[in-house]
């Protein structure tokens, strides 16, 4: 197994008062040429959005974009007519494909808390789309729950891309096997809270690691913890 690390308090750093985020990879005025992204996942923010602000209408294309609430109710408004709310423990998507502008806000009492993702599409100029889906937090207490597939299916929501995103919480001392097809794939795990160890390596609060060169990894739970895997393209 190979791996890198991506500490917590090395990621970059945006803040504008209403916005703090938090980049893993380079992401607007943040840039290091080390740091382009984990094979075809691109973005990985850790954005906090104030009480009554939010992104006004933005375009997007050929990306698929997901969002993974982790606090506070953000509204979502785009050019396919959808009008949403999300809360906690929703995940939502858009395909972006040809092109679609979109805006969001917070629209509730509390700091808005989500983990923005980016990873290159599969197929280049598809008809946009967007989904969401609900994941309780006691659905995915003690093991892991797919949350975005590139299967089309009831239970997640599924993107133009074959990759796969899973959402897990485990108490103290949980053992976790992962096993997947190593072929063009790599892992991408990141700690939303707690601390863990990836065969034998510790990863803590809001660290990522990258994995690749394996097919099995033993994630341990060295204390209560809630994390992000995600399985991605190396090449595409």
């Amino acid at each position: 197994m190979k791996y890198k690390l991506y500490r917590s308090g090395e990621r970059g750093l945006k803040d504008i008062g209403w916005l703090k985020s938090n980049f893993t990879f380079s992401f607007s005025g943040h840039y290091d040429p080390t740091l382009a992204g984990f094979g075809l996942l691109r973005v990985l923010n850790d954005d906090f959005v104030a009480t009554g602000n939010g992104f006004g209408i933005h375009p997007h294309t050929n990306m698929e974009i997901i969002s993974v609430m982790l606090a506070g109710t953000m509204s979502h408004i785009d050019s396919l007519g959808y009008k949403e709310v999300v809360e906690k423990d929703w995940v939502q998507i858009m395909s972006a494909g040809s092109g679609l502008r979109h805006e969001e806000h917070n629209v509730g009492s509390e700091e808005v808390n989500f983990l923005q993702i980016w990873i290159e599409p599969k197929v280049q100029n598809i008809a946009p789309r967007y989904q969401r889906r609900h994941f309780p937090a006691e659905s995915r207490q003690n093991k892991l729950v797919t949350i975005v597939s590139n299967e089309e299916g009831q239970g997640h929501c599924w993107i133009n891309q074959n990759a796969k995103l899973s959402l897990g919480q485990f108490d103290k001392g949980q053992q976790v096997p992962y096993t997947f097809n190593p072929v063009n794939k790599a892992i991408f795990i990141f700690v939303i809270s707690g601390c863990m160890q990836v065969d034998g390596q510790p990863v803590e609060t809001r660290d990522g690691i990258g994995i690749w060169d394996t097919s099995h990894l033993e994630i341990d739970s060295t204390t209560d913890c809630e994390f992000l895997l995600i399985e991605v393209p190396v090449n595409s």
